[in-house]
């Protein structure tokens, strides 16, 4: 059999075994073993295996993925959402749809904590929630508002999925992490934007919050000082040169555990909670990580890649028609894989293509980040959706995902902003790299 026959074939069996419901970091590690196994021998593919292993074990830069992780389930265990919310709530309350746009904008705030959109799902949806519900919050709008406003932790730095991209394709991590403020904030405001429109447009479906005083708001930004500094800190430490992002996220953690300690909030089952969660959230990506490389490999000797890249390039499609064909690739895959899943399996294929298309490096780190956003808020896999669920039992999952469905196009707006200007991506890494 054809290497080439073989690729097609190991990636048809891969998705059968998706299909079936088999995690995706084993379908990935019985593809790249099995895969090597038949182009090689069972004694190179083990090897291949024992390599990645060691390969990831002794990766400086991994070490981040697990840190940020534990610096952001501390945030979630101590309660400091809570303290970020109640200040937004004081300054964007107000208006119309107050308390979806201070979800979305806390989410936002929280993720330059957490990094995980999960624990900003979690920690806004048990929050806020109750207090939508009091309001007499349409709850489809409610559920599905915080279910996307979570999405915006992972485009707010520090990112999980920026981390790992970075160390797949060698990316500047500080420079991916810069790259996402300018679109994280856009895409914030777009949200905003359209809950106050909406809102508007039909009062019943949301109501004001309160308003209160110049005084109140300003005093309410103690409690998210703290918070502020560590953020301020461990990005700028990473900016000035002065931290690696390894070195920063092990000073995340210990700044956010010392802040929740002298708040009285550190308690020995919230910190036991933190690690547990840590520690499996880390095993499950690096397993990801780990079947994607050894996929990697096994492509790479059936040439399926080089022969799809020249496929592509040879209907010399418009560029802009050939990002137009990813994003859709990107919602269908979202409908079947998770996000980490999506990443390392499609990487192999989508870069050299737009690196031929003359895309930055850093740009297409924001665009998949971005799509990884929409994967995790569409049917049938949207995790955040899920999350969500977990936060409110009685709400039908259809009805979370129809209430997502709006922020699904607002995300594709900002993503086509972003392709047609890409310095609103750019500009920042490079003043960052004068």
């Amino acid at each position: 059999m054809e290497p080439l026959t073989v690729g097609l074939v190991g990636l048809a069996i891969m998705v059968v075994l998706i299909f079936m419901g088999v995690p995706i970091a084993v379908s990935l590690g019985i593809l790249g073993l099995a895969g090597n196994a038949v182009l090689t021998d069972f004694s190179r593919s083990s090897t291949q295996l024992q390599l990645v292993l060691w390969e990831m074990a002794t990766n400086f830069l991994l070490i981040t993925v697990p840190l940020f992780i534990f610096m952001g389930q501390l945030a979630f265990r101590t309660g400091i959402g809570r303290d970020m919310f109640g200040a937004v709530y004081r300054w964007f309350g107000w208006v119309p749809g107050g308390l979806a746009v201070a979800a979305t904008v806390s989410s936002a705030a929280f993720g330059a904590v957490t990094g995980s959109s999960i624990a900003a799902t979690a920690a806004m949806g048990s929050i806020i929630l109750p207090e939508m519900r009091r309001y007499k919050y349409d709850i489809k709008l409610a559920t599905g508002s915080i279910a996307a406003a979570g999405t915006l932790a992972i485009l707010i730095p520090p990112s999980i999925p920026m981390i790992i991209y970075g160390i797949w394709t060698e990316t500047s991590i500080p420079e991916l992490f810069i790259a996402g403020i300018i679109p994280g904030i856009l895409m914030c405001v777009l949200f905003c934007l359209w809950i106050i429109g909406i809102s508007m447009f039909n009062p019943a479906l949301a109501s004001r919050g309160l308003s209160y005083s110049w005084g109140e708001r300003l005093r309410s930004l103690g409690s998210t000082l703290p918070i502020i500094i560590v953020f301020v800190l461990v990005l700028g430490g990473i900016y000035g040169g002065v931290m690696t992002p390894t070195e920063a996220s092990a000073f995340g953690c210990m700044a956010v555990g010392l802040v929740a300690l002298l708040m009285g909030r550190l308690t020995w089952d919230g910190f036991r909670r933190a690690a547990l969660e840590s520690v499996s959230m880390s095993a499950t990506l690096i397993l990801v990580i780990v079947g994607g490389i050894l996929v990697s490999r096994f492509l790479v000797l059936t040439e399926l890649v080089p022969t799809f890249v020249k496929a592509v390039n040879d209907l010399a499609f418009d560029r802009y028609v050939v990002v137009a064909m990813f994003v859709v690739l990107y919602l269908i895959l979202g409908c079947v894989l998770e996000a980490f899943g999506m990443l390392v399996l499609t990487l192999p294929f989508v870069m050299p293509i737009f690196l031929g298309l003359g895309f930055d490096k850093v740009w297409l780190g924001i665009f998949v980040t971005i799509m990884i956003e929409l994967a995790l808020i569409t049917p049938p896999v949207g995790i955040n959706v899920y999350v969500m669920r977990t936060v409110a039992p009685d709400v039908p999952l259809m009805t979370i995902f129809r209430g997502a469905a709006p922020f699904v196009i607002i995300v594709l707006a900002g993503l086509a902003v972003i392709t047609v200007f890409p310095e609103i991506v750019l500009w920042l890494p490079r003043q960052m790299r004068q």
